[in-house]
């Protein structure tokens, strides 16, 4: 295997991310073909990348998630490789010489990684020993931020569960490749930077933690059942709505819909409900 930056694509789903996105995209290589899905169907964002960007196709969208956004850009790719970035990501100077160089060693990969610039924020997680040597690690899940696909491994198009809108979605896809004999790696000497979030907007925090709660049910209920699911979900539920009586005692109402948000959260997945929560 060669891998060059002819062969790859980059993928980006955007959501009012005016902010953030060129830094981003500016840390990219110019030969390799980026694809923007703009959520937010923001036509002067659309307009603005195409004028200052080279080789980027831009998608308008409603606000359908990272997971769906992300499957309408891996569907287009023409490419054998793709690297799903979010926008508040940056490409150190060395990240993609070092990330190809290595899997150029690989011989048999799904997805990779980059590795979180911050030490102590790791974008992997490992659950027993593996594979490792100075250059690269075999992992269970990489975060959702910056993934690497290796296109040839999906010739059936299944990416991500489209029934997650915001959490675990790259969780469960790598699940899923681990369960199929899949390969995944981080390259320890390719570092990328990750903003993370920092927006302090009430409405915001309300709909993470609608969806953090529905989407760790929805999760756990289809790997493991639904009454796996109740009971790995079940101190999550108690302990919000011990938290949301007490805000609603001492008068904290945003504490205390932080909290209802959750108890909802958990309630629509229960029952069976779609992740229909939007701003």
């Amino acid at each position: 295997m060669k891998l060059n930056l002819n062969q790859i694509t980059f993928i980006i789903v955007t959501y009012k991310s005016e902010s953030i996105i060129h830094d981003c995209l500016s840390s990219l290589p110019n030969e390799s073909k980026k694809i923007v899905i703009e959520n937010s169907s923001n036509i002067n964002l659309e307009r603005e990348l195409k004028t200052k960007y080279d080789n980027i196709e831009v998608v308008l969208s409603k606000n359908i998630g990272m997971g769906a956004g992300n499957n309408i850009g891996l569907k287009r790719c023409k490419t054998e490789y793709a690297y799903v970035l979010n926008p508040d990501t940056k490409l150190n100077n060395e990240t993609i010489h070092n990330l190809l160089k290595s899997l150029n060693k690989i011989k048999d990969f799904t997805l990779a990684s980059a590795i979180n610039d911050n030490p102590k924020i790791p974008n992997y997680k490992l659950y027993e020993a593996s594979e490792e040597n100075e250059e690269f690690l075999s992992v269970d899940t990489i975060d959702g931020f910056s993934m690497f696909f290796n296109l040839k491994k999906f010739t059936d198009n299944n990416f991500f569960d489209e029934n997650f809108f915001l959490y675990l979605e790259n969780d469960d896809l790598c699940l899923r490749i681990k369960k199929n004999g899949g390969n995944i790696y981080v390259v320890k000497n390719s570092t990328i930077n990750h903003k993370g979030s920092i927006s302090k907007n009430n409405n915001l925090e309300y709909l993470r933690n609608w969806h953090w709660m529905w989407s760790k049910f929805y999760f756990n209920k289809k790997h493991y059942g639904f009454f796996t699911a109740l009971t790995k979900i079940f101190l999550n539920l108690l302990s919000s709505i011990l938290r949301y009586l007490f805000y609603i005692l001492i008068l904290n109402k945003h504490k205390a819909k932080i909290y209802k948000m959750r108890i909802l959260g958990l309630y629509n997945s229960i029952i069976g409900k779609k992740s229909f929560f939007r701003l």
